[in-house]
């Protein structure tokens, strides 16, 4: 019997450094998903001597503000803006490619949709593993393979569901995944628990509940390696682990969480302040309540409204600085603000340019693991990788509103037709245009005719028939605006 429970403590161990963060990331999970998720992680500080129902009540009556949310969907939609571009080398020509593209998981889900979650689960834990596997169906050729239909496929593993791993370092100094054990499927109590090494492929049924392993089924592992890819939101010092995004933020969400509590407190206390009774008095709440006091109570003991004013005004303030620190954390002041700001151009600019980093380092990631996971599938097809995969390394970030006040300034002050053009080509851009369909000829600008240089001359005055010099371009514009006119024009 000890033996039996010591096979359940060893399949169900998990590693120090999950350990150490298990907590940790069960919290920034809760924090992106909001709603009951959160307010069942007990996120909500608890009043002292306050009841269950009491703290429920509260729980059921404070909104969340979610700002982790935002913040992923923010970073998500730039960053798949546009497609990657994918040159899939000599895997142009794999059979299942096509399907694999479509149905990247066997859930239904595109590649680049499955990409899309990688990259939120990443930016929500800090890093997320991608699991490359092909089924076992005892096929002998790749013609058998086609005829049943078999081909790699990918699974997503948040950091939460994968207990233990190990690297190694191999002859040539870099790391490789040397195992990695994960849940693969919960029902209740039951438990599917994976191990991966080089060597095996080890699948156990635990019990949690009777804490007893029910089955173990070994597989040889014919690959020869760990199929599995890290993908980093952000690295940190420790192998395999990143920093979330939401590392800080989350803790400003949290605090904002019970700030609005208190808010609903405030009010609530406000409009209904406490009665203080000895307890022989009977008394109902509400507007009009009646207070019934014995005939024989002390003048000096009789009921009286604890009056307890809260400056609401003082709470909204603090929750603001906490908004402010997350956008100045995240850099997406400028993108998520709901009402207009006052910061300076250069201002703007800065944080522009800061949130164009930290998406381009998002973007290098995402590239580096999906070729990673291009190598482990041509590998699972007898193949070797030679393509290419280029997500984009440049957001257009910028402030539309502002580009066409910039270019309207600029056309009132340019005088060549040249100029004219390249700033009517910017305009079409800036309102989503397609201006070197439009405007062709912006590509040859030398078949723009460059304006003739000015050249002083006589313009008359309509009523007096006077001739008067225009020395400058701004003063012909300022006798034509008064009716004047050239010697070779007729008035």
């Amino acid at each position: 019997m000890s033996n039996l429970y010591e096979l359940y403590l060893n399949v169900t161990s998990a590693n120090t450094t999950y350990n150490e963060l298990k907590d940790r990331w069960q919290f920034y999970l809760e924090s992106y998903q909001g709603g009951d998720e959160y307010r069942e992680g007990s996120h909500l500080t608890r009043y002292v001597n306050e009841t269950d129902g009491e703290y429920g009540a509260r729980l059921r009556a404070t909104p969340i503000d979610n700002h982790c949310r935002s913040v992923v969907s923010v970073y998500t939609s730039f960053l798949f803006r546009q497609e990657p571009e994918r040159e899939l080398g000599s895997l142009q020509a794999d059979l299942m490619l096509e399907d694999f593209l479509k149905d990247a998981d066997l859930d239904g889900r595109s590649l680049d949709a499955f990409m899309k979650e990688v990259s939120i689960w990443s930016s929500v834990f800090g890093h997320a593993f991608i699991l490359v596997t092909k089924p076992n169906v005892g096929a002998v050729t790749r013609a058998d393979e086609l005829a049943i239909g078999v081909r790699p496929y990918v699974s997503l593993l948040t950091p939460l569901v994968v207990m233990d791993w190990s690297w190694k370092r191999n002859s040539l100094g870099r790391y490789t995944l040397d195992m990695i054990k994960y849940v693969e499927d919960v029902n209740g109590d039951e438990q599917v628990i994976k191990q991966w090494t080089p060597e095996a492929i080890t699948t156990w049924v635990v019990d949690t509940q009777q804490q007893t392993v029910n089955n173990e089924t070994v597989e040889i592992n014919g690959l020869g390696i760990v199929p599995a890819v890290i993908a980093y939101g952000n690295r940190g010092p420790i192998r395999g682990v990143g920093v979330s995004d939401l590392s800080d933020i989350a803790d400003h969400q949290k605090k904002i969480y019970n700030e609005y509590s208190e808010v609903e407190q405030s009010i609530r206390l406000n409009g209904h302040p406490a009665l203080v009774k000895t307890p022989d008095v009977e008394a109902s709440a509400g507007a009009g309540a009646i207070v019934q006091m014995p005939d024989n109570l002390d003048p000096g003991l009789k009921p009286y409204m604890l009056n307890v004013s809260t400056d609401i005004g003082a709470i909204y303030n603090s929750i603001q600085n906490s908004i402010d620190a997350i956008d100045k954390m995240a850099n997406t002041g400028a993108v998520r603000a709901t009402q207009s700001r006052t910061l300076s151009g250069v201002a703007m600019e800065t944080e522009f340019s800061l949130l164009n980093a930290k998406l381009s380092e998002k973007a290098d990631n995402l590239e580096l693991a999906e070729e990673q996971l291009w190598k482990l599938y041509a590998q699972y097809q007898g193949q070797t990788w030679d393509g290419e995969i280029e997500y984009a390394d440049s957001f257009n970030i910028r402030d539309d509103m502002k580009e066409l006040q910039k270019l309207q300034v600029a056309k009132s002050s340019a005088t060549d037709p040249r100029v004219y053009a390249w700033i009517d080509h910017e305009i079409l851009e800036a309102i989503g245009g397609e201006a070197d369909m439009i405007i062709p000829e912006i590509y040859n600008p030398e078949s723009i005719p460059a304006k003739k240089p000015f050249e002083p001359h006589y313009m008359i005055d309509p009523q007096t028939g006077e001739k008067y010099i225009a020395r400058t371009e701004q003063e012909h514009m300022d006798y034509a605006a008064q009716g004047y006119y050239h010697e070779q024009e007729s008035y």
